[in-house]
């Protein structure tokens, strides 16, 4: 074993790096005999150096980030430190001075990720992030490394915890939106601010990185087509369970069945108590993969947290440690396709549109002809009526998206349609 240490550098120390910085710490001896030498954390950069953060000496704490990564004699950094600025500055700032990079900073990467990929290349320095996307959950190691010779055609799953426990909360409770966030909020599991999650933020920023990874092309955050869950309602998981069904935000990359452009979007989905994320409880991650060869394979575990989040972050500084020592580098970059993304529009899917009706002869011939006209196929209709009033639930067979909101569009003309009383995708079918 090589006696001389790898030198670290910490960019943040909040709840994910106070954790790596005590693994690091803890683990030192089981650590330097998988890398083949030792570790050692050389400098810590923070915001706050007032702040109380045990395990860890006070000679490392530094509030000059740029200094640090500047050093020259930094091995790796470690940046957990999130958002656009400073942290792509500092990043290629790493790469200039002869550092590789472990990185957390999904929006940076679904951003910015070939400004990233590029510098990297260009010094000759790794850039690895699992813990961007799934927290623990070993799934971009996966596609970039182990499916590298397969063909990926779809890439679905659950990856934001707050939106699932609130829509779990939601399901088995019968609670209401707001009630559920409540309780997800009490137990930590939201943020103040659950903007980015609720409103699906957070996952189009990994979607967009799992479509780049998949499909060996260029997706970028603005990309991805992006709805909330902020108006699922109780009423929508009582008409989830008639069809069998349950409802999850998802995050979806397809190949086009062309194979000659891409779509990734996210969005909330009835998706059928067969299917295995069906099943995905609480604040869980969950992601299927379909591949040629591969098949059918799924991903579980833990997708958020700072001891989940920790152990991405060490088992990418195990790997970019060892190249060091080799003197080679892991995978880069692979935009080779450069397949197009595809607007929302041209996606085809199913949808569950639940319409609020006047309750008279004629009607359903009504709907059902604006559904004729748009090319939309219907396949269930569910009607109910009492005192001149009624609802009208219908599932379509699958088509285009942009046909779909023309039929949306055209029923909210009809003079005995009172409204839409809520319209939602059918996946996992």
């Amino acid at each position: 074993m090589r006696t001389r240490p790898l030198k670290v550098a910490l960019l943040g120390c909040g709840v994910v790096g106070s954790e790596v910085a005590r693994i690091m710490t803890t683990h030192a001896d089981d650590l330097a005999a998988r890398i083949g030498a030792p570790v050692e954390l050389a400098g810590v950069a923070v915001r706050r150096p007032d702040k109380v953060r045990g395990g860890i000496p006070a000679e490392l704490i530094t509030t000059d980030a740029t200094a640090l990564v500047k050093r020259g004699d930094i091995d790796v950094v470690v940046e957990v430190i999130g958002g656009i600025e400073p942290a792509r500055s500092l990043i290629t700032t790493a790469f200039e001075h002869g550092a590789s990079v472990v990185s957390a900073n999904k929006a940076l990467l679904a951003q910015d990720g070939a400004t990233l990929y590029a510098a990297a290349e260009q010094h000759g320095q790794d850039l690895y992030y699992e813990a961007a996307v799934a927290g623990a959950i070993p799934l971009i190691r996966p596609l970039r490394e182990s499916l590298a010779g397969d063909k990926i055609n779809r890439v679905m799953g659950i990856v934001n915890g707050t939106t699932n426990f609130i829509l779990d909360k939601m399901d088995n409770s019968g609670a209401g939106y707001s009630e559920a966030l409540d309780e997800a909020t009490a137990l930590g599991y939201a943020e103040a601010d659950p903007t980015a999650d609720v409103e699906g933020f957070d996952a189009a920023a990994k979607a967009a990185i799992l479509a780049g990874i998949a499909f060996h092309t260029r997706v970028r955050l603005d990309d991805v087509y992006r709805e909330g869950m902020t108006e699922v309602t109780a009423a929508d998981f009582a008409s989830a369970k008639q069809m069998g069904c349950t409802i999850k935000l998802l995050a979806i990359c397809e190949r086009a069945a062309d194979g000659e452009s891409v779509t990734a979007r996210v969005h909330p989905a009835m998706i059928p108590l067969s299917h295995p994320l069906a099943s995905v409880r609480e604040a869980y991650n969950a992601v299927f993969v379909e591949a040629d060869a591969a098949g059918q394979l799924m991903f579980y575990g833990p997708g958020a947290g700072g001891s989940p989040t920790a152990s991405a972050v060490l088992g990418d500084l195990v790997a970019v440690c060892r190249n060091k020592l080799n003197e080679a580098n892991g995978p880069g970059e692979s935009a080779y396709t450069q397949l197009p993304v595809s607007p929302m529009g041209d996606v085809v899917t199913r949808y569950h549109i639940s319409l609020d009706v006047a309750d008279k002869p004629g009607v359903l011939a009504q709907v059902a002809t604006v559904f004729a006209e748009h090319g939309v196929s219907i396949d269930t209709v569910r009607q109910q009526g009492k005192d001149g009033e009624a609802s009208l639930v219908v599932v379509t067979h699958r088509a285009p998206d942009a046909a779909l909101s023309g039929t949306v569009e055209a029923l909210r003309k009809l003079d005995t349609v009172r409204g839409v009383a809520s319209i939602m995708r059918v996946e996992g079918e």
